[in-house]
C-alpha cells in the first residue's frame, strides 16, 4: 500500500523503520513544523522529519492538518492509508476521509484505558503492572475509534516512562505492520472499544511533575518514574528548582529500617542521600541543579552541604 507516516518524536521511529522495511511504500512523512529551541534559538526539525530527510521521503509540515493546502496535498498524494504514531495534532474529519483506509493510529495503551497524550506515563504513575499498545481507526473522538489489534507489555518495578515507551514502540512496530498487511489483504476487521475500563491520560504538565514529599514513598517513586525523561520530576532546595531522577525504595543505605524523617527532610549519609516521605524515606538518585548537568545525589550533597533538618520541597522549611 501507499502509506503516509505521521509522527513527531523519537518514539515514532521504530514503527517507521518497520513500515519502511515492509512491502509497503512510504510516500511522505507528516510531522509537526520545525521549532525554535535552545539558548541559541536554533531551528530544529523533529526526529521524524530528520528520519524522512535521511531516507529521501518528502516531508509535510502543516501548522494544522485541516489547512486547505495540506488537504489538497493529501488528495494529490492519494495514500491508501495514513499510519500515525505520536503525531501530536488533532486531525479533522475532512482529512480523515481522504485515504482509502483512513488513518490508523498506534497508541501506547490497551484501549480504552489511558486515552490521551501520555498513556505510558500515566500507566507508570498509576502503578499498573501491565499495559500495551493498540492499533485503532482514528476518528473525531479522543482515541475512541474501533481497534484492529493489541499487544501487551509488563511494566517492571524500575521502568521509567521512557523505558516503557521504548519497549512499546519496538513491540508496537510489528503490530502496526501486521494491521497494514491485513488492511491490504482485506482480512483485517476493527472492533468497537468496550464501554467499560475507560481512563484518560492527559499530557503531564511541569507543575504536575513537582514532587509532593507528603505523599507515600511508593507514590513518589511512581511519579518520578512516570515523569522521566519528560517533563522531568523536580523539587526545590533553598528556593531553587532541582531536577530529580528516579528514586530508590528498597535500600536506605547505612541507616537501616529505623530512619524517621519528616516529609522532604534530608539526611546525607556516606553513600546515599535520604529524603523523608509520608511513609519510609527514599534514596535520591540523580539530581540536576538548574543550569548544570545531572549528578549523583551524594555528589550534589557534597557541594550543597544541607544542614541538619533541612528539607526539599515547598517552603524548604527546616
Amino acid at each position: 500500500m501507499r502509506i503516509i507516516v505521521a509522527g513527531t518524536p523519537e518514539v515514532a521511529l521504530p514503527p517507521l523503520e518497520a513500515i519502511h522495511a515492509s512491502g509497503h511504500q512510504i510516500i511522505a512523512a507528516l510531522t509537526r513544523p520545525d521549532a525554535v529551541s535552545g539558548r541559541g534559538r536554533k531551528v530544529s526539525r523533529s526526529p521524524v522529519a530528520q528520519w524522512a530527510d535521511e531516507h529521501g521521503v518528502p516531508v509535510l509540515q502543516p501548522v494544522k492538518p485541516g489547512e486547505p493546502e495540506f488537504l489538497e496535498q493529501l488528495r494529490e498524494l492519494a495514500p491508501d492509508c495514513v499510519a500515525v504514531v505520536a503525531y501530536g495534532a488533532l486531525v479533522p474529519q475532512r482529512a480523515l476521509d481522504i485515504p482509502k483506509h483512513g488513518w490508523i493510529n498506534l497508541h501506547f495503551s490497551v484501549l480504552p484505558a489511558w486515552r490521551g497524550a501520555a498513556p505510558a506515563q500515566r500507566a507508570v504513575m498509576a502503578g499498573d503492572q501491565v499495559t500495551g499498545a493498540s492499533v485503532f481507526q482514528l476518528e473525531k473522538g479522543l482515541d475512541t475509534g474501533p481497534v484492529y489489534g493489541v499487544m501487551t507489555q509488563t511494566i517492571r518495578p524500575r521502568d521509567t516512562a521512557g523505558d516503557l515507551l521504548g519497549k512499546l514502540a519496538e513491540g508496537g512496530a510489528g503490530l502496526l505492520v501486521a494491521v497494514l498487511d491485513g488492511l491490504e489483504s482485506g482480512a483485517m476487521e476493527a472492533r468497537p472499544q468496550p464501554d467499560q475500563g475507560v481512563s484518560l491520560a492527559p499530557k503531564i504538565t511541569v507543575e504536575e511533575a513537582e514532587v509532593d514529599w507528603t505523599g507515600t514513598a511508593v507514590v513518589i517513586d511512581r511519579r518520578v518514574r512516570g515523569c522521566t525523561p519528560a517533563p522531568g520530576a523536580w523539587t526545590t532546595f533553598r528556593g531553587a528548582r532541582i531536577g530529580l531522577g528516579p528514586v530508590l525504595l528498597d535500600d536506605v543505605g547505612e541507616a537501616g529500617e529505623d530512619v524517621a524523617l519528616a516529609p522532604g527532610e534530608l539526611r546525607v549519609l556516606k553513600k546515599a542521600v535520604l529524603v523523608g516521605t509520608a511513609t519510609t524515606p527514599v534514596v535520591l538518585g540523580e539530581v540536576r541543579p538548574a543550569g548544570k548537568r545531572a549528578m549523583a545525589a551524594v555528589d550534589w550533597a557534597r557541594g550543597a552541604r544541607p544542614d541538619a533538618g533541612e528539607r526539599l520541597g515547598s517552603g524548604d522549611a527546616s
